[in-house]
């Protein structure tokens, strides 16, 4: 048994301060005031702390040196450092590749979710910046691995290149409990049907790195989309009288939508417009880390096989082009207080309850008694403190390696 004694507990009503939590093998035995000290228990002390469930970062490619893609096991790597960034489960993310790259971060996907190494976030299946993608907003994603989708119809002649659309679809099939949140643009010809085969497949398509126009995207979601790709990055521009696609997310109630909670992907007044638009249960943070999260400045990584550098903001391509981002939860949390203005238990339901609930993790991203041991110990700088994943310890800041 373990007590977490004395923090602000964020519940789903609010901060309960000066508050304990009890917790018996994996799960939340109680919720109780003040600072209690079973016998025989085990007490990390909490006091000027918050204690928050542990972050859920749906879109994540990588981080200190390890991307998804690279050779050998990254996956299990990631897993291994993300509990110190207060990362207790996550959806590994890739960028559109050729089908025996996909099928190699699916097979890692698969062992680690059958079997958490100890100390590990755990995998969640991975979320596919895929193929089908639309070339005009596809920023640093590979312009010779995007597909169109096989349904493309008559006069679209099929694709050149050594592998096609329906290669993917192949790989995806053979591992659909290993494929979560799948990417798309809908205005690809054949795209809305691509979305209404997905979903009836089981998979969450996400509009994303698209010129979708407001029908369009109207048209997906009423296919069945319901995730919305780093809302407003690599989307048409919203406008007044062309919402496009940012317009239909923002408008519609069944899509829940990612954010880079960095400030510089959205601008800070733009996070706070959509968060309050949607609210901060249909708003999911996340960070769309590369490789280069975690690194110093200057340094160099790889996306997808394609070198980044690492700027005080953000990733880029040799070329300048933003390869996605830095940027890490426990920031992504200090954020969305700090830079847009929200409370520290909306940016928990951000940043834990929304993106545990989208993917339908029952007992996860929520503290109450019953639930899953998976914790967070900030200090006021929303610095992380300590990490629990099922009632163990994972993280301690200042422990050994």
């Amino acid at each position: 048994m373990i007590v977490i004694a004395g923090g602000d507990v964020v519940l789903p009503g609010g901060i309960r301060p000066h508050t304990s939590l009890i917790i018996d093998g994996s799960r939340i035995a109680a919720v109780e005031a003040g600072r209690v000290d079973p016998a025989g228990a085990a007490v990390v002390p909490a006091t000027d702390c918050f204690v928050v469930p542990g972050f859920v970062d749906l879109h994540v490619h990588g981080v200190e040196g390890h991307d998804t893609l690279n050779e050998g096991e990254p996956v299990a790597a990631i897993a291994a450092l993300l509990p110190g960034y207060g990362v207790t489960s996550f959806s590994p993310t890739t960028v559109a590749c050729a089908p025996a790259a996909l099928a190699a971060v699916l097979r890692q996907v698969a062992a680690l979710r059958a079997t958490r190494p100890q100390g590990s976030a755990r995998v969640l299946p991975a979320h596919l910046e895929s193929n089908f993608i639309n070339p005009d907003y596809r920023g640093a994603q590979p312009a010779r691995c995007l597909r169109r989708p096989p349904a493309a119809g008559p006069g679209h002649p099929p694709d050149s290149g050594e592998f096609s659309g329906d290669d993917i679809l192949d790989v995806i099939a053979g591992a659909r409990p290993d494929v979560g949140i799948v990417t798309l643009a809908p205005e690809l010809p054949g795209g809305i049907d691509l979305v209404r085969t997905l979903v009836s497949a089981g998979h969450r398509v996400s509009l994303g790195h698209t010129g979708a126009s407001l029908d369009e995207a109207m048209a997906a979601i009423d296919a069945g989309a319901r995730h919305a790709t780093h809302l407003f990055n690599r989307m048409a521009p919203i406008t007044h009288r062309a919402p496009g696609v940012a317009g239909a997310i923002l408008a519609r109630e069944e899509v829940a939508a990612e954010l880079i909670c960095d400030g510089h992907h959205v601008h800070a007044s733009m996070g706070r417009i959509a968060i309050a638009s949607k609210g901060v249960g249909r708003m999911i943070a996340i960070t769309d880390a590369t490789a280069g999260a975690g690194l110093p400045v200057g340094s160099t990584a790889l996306l997808g096989g394609h070198r980044i550098r690492v700027t005080d903001q953000a990733a880029v391509l040799d070329d300048g082009t933003l390869a996605g981002s830095t940027l890490t939860m426990d920031r992504a949390f200090a954020t969305i207080v700090r830079g847009f203005g929200f409370s520290v238990p909306e940016a928990s339901v951000m940043c834990s309850t929304t993106p545990a609930r989208e993917l339908g993790l029952a007992g996860f991203g929520v503290i109450a008694e019953g639930n899953v041991a998976d914790l967070v110990v900030l200090d006021r700088d929303f610095r992380v403190v300590r990490t629990f994943i099922g009632g163990e310890e994972v993280y301690r800041f200042g422990a050994d390696a």
